[in-house]
């Protein structure tokens, strides 16, 4: 009984070391390519800075969590899901989340028409800017953020519990804590400054679309499915606000 108690605390502190890790590492995937996009010349390609900053640091973002997943992946033999998993269940997901996100961004757009809220944009809707955003919502912000915040969190969360651990219906442990990692990955704070500000809205809306995602990862048994509802609803999200700027400011 003993023994059994000590393993368990020791699997609860494993845990706990292991979130703090990965919220270092996140910080790292965050900044370090911040830091890379800062020292690219772009602006005279890019005057808006609209997409062409954010298109290196998301690039530079999924090299290095790549990187991060291959050295444990290697060492310890595990298994971040780089395959097509349950196809059907997966596509399923896909096009019920797609509909679903679809009708949701209508909705807003609407409300944001009747309520005089529309965005405001620092940069023209000119056909390189919108070419530019939009492809960089598709080609980056899936692949980048869900190596990040699902392959590789939920996959050592899990190595370091020792098992997948349910909380109730669909939901894990893992998949919850992920998603509270992700949701801080939209947090602006520094300690050296004591700078802390948060858009409580936004906060909510990640936790929400990481625990969607954590799920559909778990339970397709692969990342592609993620990711590809990642990209779909920013490029819905995005696509929208200048689709009904158009049409309606």
């Amino acid at each position: 009984m003993d023994t059994l108690k000590s393993k368990k605390t020791n699997r609860v502190l494993l845990g706990v070391i292991t979130f703090v890790l990965l919220l270092i590492i996140q910080e790292i995937l965050v900044r370090v390519p911040g830091l890379i996009a800062d020292s690219v010349p772009y602006r005279k390609f890019d005057p808006f800075d609209s997409f062409a900053g954010n298109f290196i640091h998301h690039a530079a973002m999924l090299i290095l969590a790549l990187v991060i997943i291959l050295v444990p992946g290697k060492l310890m033999n595990l298994d971040f899901y780089f395959q097509l998993g349950d196809k059907k269940r997966g596509f399923r997901y896909l096009a019920i989340f797609t509909a679903v996100f679809a009708l949701i961004s209508v909705l807003q757009h609407t409300y944001m028409v009747l309520s005089d809220s529309l965005p405001v944009y620092s940069f023209p809707l000119d056909a390189k800017n919108i070419i530019g955003t939009l492809g960089f919502q598709l080609l980056l912000t899936g692949p980048a953020e869900e190596l990040t915040f699902r392959a590789l969190t939920i996959t050592l969360l899990i190595r370091a519990f020792g098992k997948s651990i349910r909380i109730k219906c669909s939901f894990t442990l893992e998949v919850i804590l992920a998603s509270i990692l992700f949701s801080f990955a939209h947090v602006s704070w520094s300690i050296i400054t004591l700078h802390f500000k948060a858009d409580y809205f936004q906060l909510i809306y990640a936790l929400i679309m990481g625990m969607i995602q954590g799920i559909a990862y778990q339970k397709t048994k692969s990342i592609l499915y993620p990711v590809l509802m990642h990209s779909f609803s920013n490029v819905l999200m995005v696509g929208g606000g200048y689709v009904f700027t158009a049409l309606f400011s």
